[in-house]
């Protein structure tokens, strides 16, 4: 494939981080409650057991609302802990007040569960895993921050022969036609979008 498609997705990434540092916070409040709607109407996410997600940051679509809710609903919720070689370990979503913010070297900070960790390999018993990303695709592909850290979850899932659903929740001109792929980049199952929910699979 050579270097065209990781080209093409530095210069994406650059224009969607544009469109999304231009959202002011009133923005990006306005959508995670319509966000958290949407996904919670997934039969996916009503019947999970436990879920992998994230808690957003800055201008990303918000996700506290929905970690919430299906902690409400008795689904046990997963968050990840970025470890110094980028993979991620995971800790129990107990609550807003049970979050720490952690800075990663010049990177921005992140809000990180501060009880105990389950290791690498606890993604795997995820029924739903919800990925960030900047882009997806009419075939389900999506385009991530490029950092890696999701290309080994979802590798991780595939050594383990465990076949959770996967969705992204993006804001609705996030959906584009298409996104540049490489050869270990996989389709997500679903897109979520304050307007909405589209399948792929």
């Amino acid at each position: 494939m050579g270097p065209e498609p990781e080209l093409s997705k530095r210069m994406l990434r650059r224009e969607l981080l544009l469109v999304r540092n231009g959202l002011t916070p009133d923005d990006v409040r306005n959508t995670t409650v319509a966000l958290a709607d949407r996904a919670l109407d997934l039969p996916e996410l009503a019947h999970a057991r436990t879920v992998a997600a994230y808690v957003s940051v800055g201008s990303e679509p918000g996700t506290l609302a929905l970690l919430d809710a299906l902690r409400a609903r008795g689904a046990r919720v997963l968050l990840p802990v970025l470890l110094p070689d980028n993979d991620l370990d995971w800790g129990v979503y107990a609550g807003e007040a049970s979050l720490a913010r952690v800075r990663h070297g010049g990177r921005m900070e992140l809000l990180e569960p501060a009880g105990e960790r389950l290791g690498p390999d606890a993604v795997t018993t995820a029924d739903v895993v919800l990925l960030p990303g900047l882009a997806v695709d009419a075939r389900g592909m999506r385009l991530g921050r490029g950092g890696g850290s999701y290309d080994r979850v979802l590798a991780r899932l595939d050594r383990a022969g465990a076949d959770p659903a996967l969705l992204v929740l993006l804001y609705d001109t996030e959906v584009l036609d298409r996104v540049p792929e490489e050869p270990h980049d996989r389709p997500v199952h679903a897109v979520v979008t304050p307007s909405g929910a589209r399948r792929f699979r």
